[in-house]
């Protein structure tokens, strides 16, 4: 009987919390994602605003002259910021864990003190939280971990990889950050920039699409967010080239 239970339990922990990497790496790719779409398309409608009466081929060129150096250079920077916020935080974290065990370890009478305090504040009597503590102080291991969750309340990026984080969030730059600048790379003609239009406004709608498969929130919410802050940030960028001339 505990046998089947336990491979029911595993069953229903596979089911109900599996994590792929998709939802591991939501965050990269919709970060990264938008803000390629947006970069990119800042150039284009930038641009088509500041277009004047200069020869087709030029305003075209330029964008995808520009449009490429912006994706390449912002996918890198990104990526690189990406790598060394994760390192930072995971250093940050790693110094006050440290803190943390040395006072659990040479004042330990001041930490008990602390985490009842929180406990009591999380809704448990005092005897309720001193009851806990003093299971909690059997495994120091797991009351470090209290501390840093509940006292300095900070995430545990412990597990985090800043490589493959880095990596994913500079491929989802890319190649998102591509989309807008289809039109200008495989066709011609006087309506390359709603077409550039139609494909920014379809490449938020995939990643609203990713978020909301993802984050099992409302469909609306997680499209119409997407739709509703990227058009917001491309009309800016297409204001702003239309205060200019080329």
């Amino acid at each position: 009987m505990n046998n089947q239970n336990e491979i029911n339990i595993a069953k229903h922990l596979e089911e109900e919390h599996k994590i792929t990497p998709l939802s591991a790496y939501l965050k990269e790719i919709v970060y990264g994602g938008n803000d390629g779409i947006i970069t990119t398309f800042a150039v284009v409608a930038g641009f088509a605003g500041a277009q004047a009466n200069v020869g087709s081929h030029l305003p075209v060129l330029s964008v995808l002259i520009f449009g490429f150096a912006n994706l390449f250079g912002d996918g890198v920077s990104m990526a690189l910021g990406n790598l060394l916020s994760t390192r930072s935080e995971q250093d940050v974290y790693a110094n006050e864990k440290a803190k943390e065990l040395y006072e659990i370890v040479h004042n330990t009478e001041m930490e008990r003190i602390e985490s009842v305090q929180i406990l009591i504040t999380k809704g448990f009597t005092k005897p309720q939280a001193e009851q806990l503590i003093s299971i909690y102080s059997t495994n120091p291991k797991y009351w470090v971990d209290f501390m840093m969750n509940q006292e300095l309340e900070l995430p545990n990026p412990e597990k985090d990889n800043p490589y493959k984080m880095s990596l994913v969030t500079f491929c989802s730059f890319i190649t998102f950050g591509f989309i807008p600048l289809i039109p200008y790379v495989f066709f011609q003609g006087e309506f390359l920039f709603v077409a550039s239009i139609f494909m920014t406004a379809l490449s938020l709608f995939l990643i609203g699409i990713m978020r909301w498969r993802v984050s099992k929130q409302g469909f609306i919410r997680s499209v119409g967010e997407m739709l509703l802050l990227g058009g917001a940030a491309a009309t800016v960028a297409y204001v702003v080239g239309a205060m200019f001339r080329i």
